[in-house]
């Protein structure tokens, strides 16, 4: 029997705000010290009252903006009782039937298959919460320590529906999300500091059936990785336990990244078992009035503040680089792989994208023959993503500290256009263009750089290259073209990149030809 996957996730956001959720005290994620950002009230002293973060409660309607998410015009906290050590109140101030963010979707959208990045993610909500402190168990295992520095931090929790179906799409949905929150500057979301922290529901259900199979939590992934390969390993566990006639139990499980296997936490609480009921000492929230006048918060004026959202950026940047390629033409139902895989890059750094836009709006040739402007951008968008940014991965450099400038940039990409230095130069220079900052002439000119078209100068160096290459001359004569190539090669190794491959080609059928005469 085959079985389908039926994945929901449920992620929590720190939000980016000066102060916590419910008190003043300072919201700094970088704190290493335990226990001085925390006060009476985030710490659950007895008398103390709560006070409502507004901006926090902005931020969080900006992603339902974002994501068509439906907002009510009213709201409320609810009191969500469990007992962890890292619970100072013994509760968790939380949203139960009234959220912040009703439905809404989100697609794959980083995804570099076009047909992928289609597919809808729709989601359930997005709700208002704090977080909790942080244990920390000391290497000698005879204690358990809690920092409250985190304990009241403004907590964004987003639910998806039951819609995806392979650990792939998780992580594309993970990364799309992540990077929303960085475009709309509501959370840095960095999961290597627990400021995005992934859970995934997931269930296995026979092919073809409505009934969904029994539930699994696996809770607190903290990579893309360990989203992708939980599920992944899930899938595999619950499939193997399916067939062999077992029982699958509704449970949290963890996840052990060094073994790449889930392992049982605890029986899976209900929701009847936190015992929701509303927030005694929070009022209710009028987030806006569908008239004018009241409310906290003008819807409106919210949306139209909305930044370019990212897969709106992709859908630019992919037209700006295809908008003078014809699909009939070269054959195309889309635009190439490449072109996709630079846009998705690009939208993950605002100001590298930013940059790239300026290098298609510099093109030298947008007023010129159109082979030209497409050469222009077929080369910016190849040198882009297998060289720059190469060097800018392994350097970890950004756009924000890259040293080369737009307008350097075109200028090397024109000097291709133009044949005036070959592609081995060009990936030289801008090696040099990414450790200096200096111009691509500037380099060429003070290397020695040019390419050498004059023949006078080439025909001594091609003359050593026959020379010294008896065996290939002969097997050139008896037809093997491609020798020709190894030929070129051995002149531009000697040139270091400089001669000019055509006038070489030239040159060595010429001196062949009346060498064999």
């Amino acid at each position: 029997m085959k079985y389908e996957p039926i994945i929901g996730l449920e992620i929590h956001v720190e939000l980016k705000t000066r102060s916590k959720m419910f008190c003043s005290c300072l919201n700094d994620p970088n704190e290493h010290r335990p226990n001085v950002n925390i006060c009476q009230i985030c710490i659950a002293h007895p008398g103390t009252l709560p006070t409502i973060n507004k901006k926090a409660v902005g931020s969080v309607i900006k992603v339902g903006l974002a994501l068509n998410s439906e907002i009510p015009e009213y709201s409320k906290f609810d009191r969500k009782n469990y007992f962890y050590p890292d619970l100072p109140k013994g509760y968790q101030i939380s949203q139960y039937d009234m959220p912040l963010c009703k439905g809404g979707e989100l697609s794959l959208f980083l995804s570099d298959d076009l047909e992928e990045a289609k597919k809808i993610i729709k989601i359930t909500r997005v709700h208002l919460e704090e977080d909790t402190g942080k244990l920390i168990h000391p290497e000698d295992k005879k204690s358990t320590l809690i920092d409250f520095n985190r304990a009241g931090i403004p907590l964004m929790e987003l639910v998806t529906e039951p819609v995806i179906h392979s650990g792939k799409e998780a992580r594309l949905f993970s990364q799309g999300w992540q990077l929303l929150l960085r475009t709309l500057k509501v959370s840095e979301a960095d999961m290597e500091k627990g400021q995005m922290r992934c859970e995934v529901n997931i269930s296995l259900k026979p092919e073809g059936e409505d009934t969904l199979g029994t539930k699994v939590e696996v809770k607190n992934l903290n990579s893309f990785r360990a989203v992708e390969r939980a599920i992944d390993y899930e899938i595999q566990r619950q499939t193997d336990l399916l067939e062999t006639g077992d029982k699958i139990m509704q449970e949290t499980r963890g996840w052990d990244p060094i073994k790449e296997m889930t392992y049982s936490q605890r029986v899976k609480e209900e929701a009847q078992d936190y015992r929701y009921f509303p927030e005694p000492d929070l009022p209710p929230l009028h987030l806006y009035s569908k008239t004018k006048g009241g409310g906290l918060f003008d819807l409106e004026k919210l949306r139209a503040g909305l930044p370019e959202l990212p897969w709106k950026q992709k859908a630019k940047i992919i037209k700006d680089m295809t908008i003078d390629v014809q699909p009939q033409k070269l054959g195309l139902t889309a635009p190439p792989v490449t072109i996709i895989t630079t846009a998705n890059l690009l939208i993950q750094d605002g100001k590298l994208y930013d940059w790239f836009e300026e290098v298609l709006n510099k093109n030298p040739y947008n007023s010129k023959k159109q082979e030209k402007r497409e050469n222009f951008i077929s080369l910016a968008t190849n040198y882009f993503q297998t060289d720059l940014w190469g060097l800018m991965k392994n350097g970890n450099i950004d756009g924000h500290n890259l040293k080369i400038n737009p307008s350097q940039f075109v200028s090397l990409i024109e000097l291709l256009v133009e044949e005036k230095i070959s592609s081995r130069i060009a990936k030289d220079v801008l090696i040099e263009m990414f450790n200096s900052g200096k111009d691509p002439d500037e380099i060429i000119k003070t290397k020695g750089l040019e390419k050498i078209s004059d023949e006078s100068v080439l025909i001594s160096t091609i003359n050593e290259v026959i020379k010294n290459n008896p065996k290939a001359i002969e097997d050139y004569k008896k037809g093997k073209e491609n020798v020709l190539q190894f030929l070129v090669g051995q002149v531009m190794a000697k040139t270091r990149g400089a001669a000019d491959p055509k006038v070489l080609e030239k040159l060595f059928r010429e001196k062949l030809k009346t060498t064999n005469n």
